[in-house]
């Protein structure tokens, strides 16, 4: 088996890794009003978080991250350099915010990630946890700013929920895996039993948090209670990554060559053909919130790839990190 590219890059760190006011109405002309105000606002969010954006026609390189944002239709790649952004056929990058992202993860109104600030900045190193919902023009602070960087770590889509792991002890944590069922308000230990091997990447359902998976250099493992047990759901597999949507798991795999699978929540796998790859593999994944067959592809390489009809044809925007 040709696997010997994989723990190199995984030891470089190309695979680590792993969100509202209520008013009552009195009247229909006041839900109006409040529709109208809540469209302006959105508006305005958009607006602000595509004023930072610059046009990028460079290459990126250790990539930590890469996913969707509903809220403004872009796909977000977490660089070594900051942001770097593909909508539309075209690429931008956040001006002026370099920061070294790690454990990045989009979610339906912006992002939460960790990692390492901005030379320029003025956030302490590590990053702790941070959440932007205005495409990283500010960032609200989750903790753990200038204790703990965390490369491996799941956030929920929609709910904002998140599964970490603590590399080392901080002022809450010990070495270990940790959840928040509120947002990153609290955090208590999760046993995460039945996991086997190095854990580098991990993923929750967009809304049932229960839902985790881990992904290892013995497979790919899969958690239905909060992260307390795993079972694995690969044999004889170097797990490589791992993507919920609504419906399904998606996964990764490397043995020899590179797979991608569909597996539904009840548990039914179907195999996604992947373009043509040579010692490669996908170590991250993502979905079009609003498009299901529209799928992303970043591999070890430095490669990524786009299919619009599930996996039948793909097109390559990134060529070993350089923009197409």
């Amino acid at each position: 088996m040709k696997k010997n590219w994989l723990w190199p890059v995984m030891a470089a760190g190309l695979i680590v890794s792993a969100c509202g006011a209520e008013t009552v109405q009195q009247d229909g002309e006041e839900s109006q009003e409040a529709a109208e105000t809540t469209e302006q606002t959105e508006t305005a969010v958009d607006s602000a978080a595509m004023e930072l954006e610059v046009p990028f026609d460079g290459s990126m390189d250790h990539v930590h991250g890469m996913g969707y944002i509903e809220e403004n239709g872009g796909l977000y790649f977490a660089s070594h350099h900051g942001l770097k952004i593909h909508r539309d056929g075209a690429w931008t990058e956040i001006a002026d915010q370099f920061h070294d992202f790690m454990g990045f993860n989009a979610t339906a109104e912006g992002f939460v990630t960790s990692g390492h600030p901005d030379m320029q900045s003025d956030m302490e190193n590590p990053l702790g946890i941070k959440r932007s919902a205005d495409g990283g023009a500010n960032f609200d602070d989750l903790g753990f700013e200038g204790e703990t960087d965390f490369h491996e770590m799941a956030v929920g889509y929609n709910s904002g929920n998140l599964f970490v792991f603590a590399p080392q002890p901080n002022s809450e944590m010990e070495t270990g895996f940790y959840r928040s069922d509120d947002a990153g308000e609290s955090w208590q230990p999760a046993a995460a039993d039945g996991i086997a091997g190095t854990v580098t990447y991990l993923a929750m359902h967009p809304d049932d948090s229960e839902m985790i998976a881990a992904v290892s250099n013995e497979g790919i493992f899969l958690s239905e209670d909060g992260g307390e047990s795993f079972s694995t759901i690969t044999e004889g597999e170097f797990g490589t990554a791992a993507f919920f949507s609504e419906d399904a798991l998606f996964y990764a795999t490397y043995d020899g060559e590179a797979k991608l699978v569909k597996r539904a929540l009840s548990g039914e796998q179907q195999d996604i053909a992947l373009p043509e790859m040579t010692e490669d593999g996908v170590i991250y994944i993502a979905q079009h919130p609003a498009n299901t067959e529209q799928l992303a592809i970043y591999t070890a390489q430095g490669h990524a790839w786009l299919t619009q009809d599930a996996g039948s044809d793909w097109t390559k925007i990134l060529d070993a990190g350089q923009v197409q």
